[in-house]
């Protein structure tokens, strides 16, 4: 074996190129491997020859030896085949062991931990989607499913987060490969493809293929109606498996990538009737589903996939640090909350209840909205939320009135307005003054300990429940060793307040905790739809020119 040669024109790309020749001769050639070592190790292999006669230099397009791999991107460097005339196949072997050993004697690095590089330059670069479920700007900040759940393990690495939007899921996997990214958190499943080129982690939310159409569009009523329609959706791997096996069965399935538009997109173009049938991931769904009451699930296309994070298969440490990470209990719970908060809210709506509430944005809002507004500017309160409260309370009816005696636009009990001053709590402009007045004193009581959305999310739950039983809530969860400061853990305990083993040891004893959560739950989904319905009623004035109060409701 000749000594190894270091190339003069060492690529700038941080990798460099070894030659490792073996003593094949055939008229003054010697075969050799050109083997790329990055920092991670061996990444690649190229068969060349070296060439006596042509003044010393390796000559390229020889079709010998030939140098195979696996096809697994976790590929070893015993798993080398060559073919080279009379080289044993130990010889490939002995190629790459002598080439680790004469690299470890050179300044160059061989192996370095991936996870302290990444801790060292401290930040973790996320690859994601630019929508609902995975990040997006919010009034206050970044917010997303996906990108709350990365910003969570990068402050457990204790590094800074960096996102990089990327839509298409072969551009997320060629930047990754390319180093410019450490996981990729896209708010789809992977198919078998991918999991072949990536390393996956673990599962941690299931998601489903939807076929959503409209109401009064086509009928779908099994996999073979799919046959006479289109479909229309993004580019997804698993999707895009499972209808090419769907298309074995059934010849007549077909479908349309449209690369320029967004999961969310389609959706709408199904709803305005420009689209029939699209493909979607069910937590895509899940989260526009309010704001397209008219759209419904036509059909759910194979079996459930969980959500994964996706890395380079050369960075092992980061995969294992991943791997620790979600078996945390911490991080389960981290998970549940985020679920809780993202999507737990939606589950309780029909199209009934949607289609109203829209109808009623334009038609009975634009009445009350001047009292809404000047209530919260008085009381630095978001006027949507106070809106949204007062339809969850009465459905905007000034003259509302339930069998416990409540009444009202803000629905105020009698005790509540006189402790405001109100004497007719019919009166629209005293009821809603007095209402934001007071849920702006709930907010102040819950106080600045706790974070935002989770105070104003307590402050809503105290106005409907009583601020006392606001108190026992968090006295139990903090009893059950539940996050007493989040909503997430005040949320899970207060059906609790309805069980007398629960209530029994609490200051405030039953109380109807189950109701509260739906309470807040329907504001919230009330609130997050106002805004688009604004927006299309009249585009120029719709939108503050001041940012909301409360950030992520």
């Amino acid at each position: 074996m000749l000594p190894l040669v270091r190339l003069e024109d060492e690529p700038k790309s941080g990798a460099i190129l070894v030659y490792l020749f073996v003593s094949a001769t055939q008229k003054r050639r010697k075969y050799a491997i050109i083997v790329r070592v990055d920092k991670f190790g061996i990444c690649d292999y190229k068969p060349y020859h070296y060439d006596f006669s042509n003044s010393g230099r390796v000559v390229t397009g020889d079709s010998e030896p030939q140098v195979q791999t696996s096809g697994d991107p976790n590929h070893e460097p015993t798993r080398l085949i060559m073919r080279v005339g009379k080289l044993k196949k130990m010889g490939c072997c002995l190629i790459v062991v002598c080439g680790l050993l004469a690299l470890s004697g050179c300044d160059y690095p061989l192996m370095q931990n991936d996870l302290e590089a990444l801790q060292s330059r401290g930040e973790l670069v996320l690859i994601t989607r630019n929508n609902s479920a995975c990040y997006y700007e919010g009034p206050h900040g970044p917010a997303g499913f996906e990108y709350d759940l990365v910003k969570a393990f990068a402050d457990y690495l204790g590094v800074d987060l960096r996102i990089r939007i990327i839509d298409e899921e072969a551009d997320m996997i060629a930047a990754l490969r390319a180093g410019q990214g450490d996981i990729i958190a896209a708010g789809f499943p992977f198919g078998s493809q991918t999991a072949r080129l990536l390393s996956l982690g673990p599962g941690y939310l299931e998601v489903e293929q939807q076929v959503v159409g409209r109401r009064g569009g086509p009928e779908i009523q099994s996999e073979k109606t799919l046959e006479a329609y289109t479909l229309w959706m993004t580019g997804n791997s698993a999707r895009i498996e499972y209808l090419e096996e769907l298309r074995r069965t059934y010849p007549g399935v077909s479908w349309q990538i449209l690369t320029a538009y967004s999961a969310e997109d389609l959706l709408q173009m199904v709803w305005n009737r420009s689209l029939p049938l699209t493909v979607v991931d069910s937590n895509i769904m899940s989260m526009n589903h309010h704001y397209y009451p008219e759209l419904t699930i036509m059909l759910t296309l194979g079996h459930p996939h969980q959500l994964t994070w996706a890395t380079d298969p050369h960075n092992r440490q980061l995969k294992q640090a991943i791997n620790t990470w979600f078996d945390r209990k911490e991080t389960r719970e981290t998970i549940k909350g985020l679920v809780d908060h993202y999507y737990s809210h939606l589950e309780s709506f029909d199209y009934v209840d949607l289609a109203r509430y829209r109808r009623r944005i334009k038609v009975r809002l634009p009445k009350y909205r001047p009292y809404f507004e000047a209530a919260a500017k008085k009381y630095k309160l978001d006027w949507k939320l106070v809106a949204a409260q007062a339809y969850q309370e009465s459905h905007w009816n000034p003259r509302a009135r339930s069998y416990t005696g409540v009444r009202g636009i803000m629905m105020l009990t009698r005790e509540t307005a006189a402790s405001m001053g109100v004497e007719d709590r019919l009166d629209i402009e005293a009821s809603i003054f007095s209402g934001t007045r007071y849920l702006a004193r709930l907010h102040r009581q819950v106080g600045d300990t706790v974070p935002e959305p989770d105070r104003t999310l307590m402050a809503l739950a105290a106005y409907n429940i009583g601020f006392g039983h606001l108190q026992d809530a968090r006295t139990l969860a903090r009893r059950l060793r539940k996050p007493e400061n989040s909503w997430h853990g005040v949320r899970s305990v207060f059906p609790l307040l309805q069980q007398k083993k629960y209530y029994s040891t609490l200051d405030h004893r039953y109380a109807r905790g189950k109701e509260a959560v739906i309470y807040v739950d329907r504001i919230r989904t009330y609130y997050k739809m106002l805004q688009p319905v604004l927006d299309a009623m009249a585009p120029d004035l719709a939108t503050d020119d001041e940012p909301p109060v409360f950030p992520g409701l």
